[in-house]
């Protein structure tokens, strides 16, 4: 029965553009990714990295650091970057000694002794200019991983410090009052019927779940929710693959085979020698991927896509009561937004609020109470030039939980992917700036459904807007028990 629900909710899933029951969408097909002004190149060995801005704006990249609690060194990188500088040079008189020596042999060419001469010198050259060749690529990777450790620039107004000093932006709805004690999520969705922890760690470990029969239905009506209200704001709806090549998460910021990585990785055995692969974390790294190594024409941007896919974590050492059940798993579904615009700042500053004005949107009509925070640098990450988070209020957790989230990285992801686009009246290609935002979340926005629209008598009222995706079910009840 539960195989039964599922793959009717998947037809319902593949059916979203059709059905008549979904809200209008300003949605249309475009070729979006095989334009004739977009071409795919390889992706680059090492990231774009501006050295001479890092080398002009020495203290306050290292003031950046600092605020942002980054493992990084900008002494050490240029220190690197200085000793790179002296190879290239070194290389570059080697060869103009080569070239000059090569002039001579037509010079020469009736003396052998002295065309004996300068083959000798030739080949001594040319083991040198090997030997630099070697040094070089040695110090390079050194300068490029130490690089690769300064995290993006931070938006001006973005608190300093640690999460609790996040800036409160918004607050909207209030908390519910209830006229009994609420109960929390685990115990609603057992009494339901609709969770199943304890079979999930049999079959899978802790930390999984099953969601069964109108919970089945409840996440894939959230995806649908989700998916329709970012095509009404002009997305184009991807599916997005679960396994990404690691280089690919590392030019999105993260860091799957770092110390303190929540990535899974995978067994080299099982890949396809390319390189190391890891499960997604969130579907923000294989929709960067779709434009990774690709040139665009001013014309095509800014361009939406919103993917649907699972992500997972390893969540080590988050497993205390207050993230019992479904707030801390470590895999479960996901919509999220992923823009690319031109590198302007204005411009994808713009388009971040939007990104919160749609997430504000989709939250308010479930029916739920939350806050909008302005993130401290502490909690930005490498790739995040600033960024929103949402909290819900959870009353049957007595706490707000995250339950998105909102990034303008401008041209942090694009210099480490090759995307790149044509400014108006500017020499070559400039790097685009990316965004990401999360649409749906949907455990965290289950918690928040179940536990604030929960009833007295057990049931949950679902969210109006949910009530087309619900196949008829517009209340949860727990299920009758059957007589003796």
């Amino acid at each position: 029965a539960h195989a039964a629900v599922m793959g009717a909710g998947r037809l319902a899933w593949l059916r979203l553009c059709s059905r008549a029951s979904t809200p209008t969408s300003t949605f249309t097909s475009r070729r979006l990714f095989s334009s004739s002004t977009c071409s795919r190149a390889d992706v680059p060995q090492y990231p774009a990295i501006d050295f001479k801005r890092l080398l002009a704006n020495k203290e306050q990249v290292r003031i950046n650091i600092i605020n942002r609690g980054a493992n990084a060194d900008i002494d050490r990188t240029l220190e690197l970057y200085s000793q790179h500088r002296e190879l290239q040079n070194k290389l570059k008189e080697l060869s103009e000694q080569r070239n000059s020596l090569s002039r001579q042999y037509a010079e020469k060419k009736e003396n052998k002794a002295a065309l004996e001469e300068l083959e000798a010198k030739s080949q001594s050259l040319k083991r040198a200019a090997q030997a630099v060749e070697v040094e070089q690529r040695e110090v390079e990777a050194k300068l490029y991983q130490e690089a690769s450790r300064i995290p993006n620039d931070t938006h001006p107004q973005a608190p300093i410090g640690e999460e609790e000093n996040a800036r409160v932006v918004e607050v909207v709805g209030t908390k519910r009052e209830f006229s009994f004690k609420p109960r929390d999520h685990v115990e609603i969705g057992e009494s339901l019927g609709i969770i199943d922890f304890k079979t999930a760690a049999e079959v899978s470990g802790s930390s999984f779940y099953y969601l069964k029969g109108a919970g089945a239905l409840l996440e894939l009506a959230l995806i649908q929710y989700a998916m329709g209200r970012a095509l009404k704001h002009g997305f184009e709806p991807c599916l997005t693959p679960d396994i990404v090549r690691s280089r690919v998460a590392e030019g999105c910021g993260f860091n799957p085979r770092g110390e303190a990585t929540q990535t899974f990785l995978l067994d080299a055995r099982h890949g396809d020698g390319s390189g190391p692969r890891c499960l997604v974390a969130t579907a923000e790294i294989p929709l960067a991927g779709l434009f990774m190594g690709q040139g665009h024409s001013l014309a095509e941007l800014p361009t939406r896509v919103v993917g649907f896919g699972h992500a997972f974590r390893v969540e080590i050492g988050g497993m205390g009561t207050e993230n019992r059940g479904l707030y801390r798993v470590h895999q479960f579904s996901k919509v999220e937004m992923f823009v690319v615009c031109k590198g302007d700042i204005e411009e994808s500053n713009a388009i971040h609020q939007e990104l919160v004005n749609i997430e504000r949107s989709m939250f308010a009509d479930l029916g739920l109470h939350f806050k909008i925070l302005d993130m401290p640098t502490k909690d930005l990450g490498a790739a995040a030039y600033r960024k929103f988070d949402i909290e819900a209020w959870m009353p049957g957790r007595g706490r707000f939980g995250e339950i998105s989230s909102a990034s303008n990285c401008t041209d942090y992801q694009s210099r480490r992917l090759g995307m790149r686009c044509r400014m108006e009246r500017a020499k070559g290609l400039t790097y685009v700036h990316t965004l990401n935002a999360t649409a749906c979340a949907i455990p965290r926005i289950i918690i928040a459904i179940l536990e604030n629209h929960q009833q007295e008598d057990g049931s949950v009222v679902i969210p109006e807007v949910l009530h087309p995706y619900m196949h008829g079910i517009t209340v949860l009840r727990p299920p009758k028990a059957s007589k003796a």
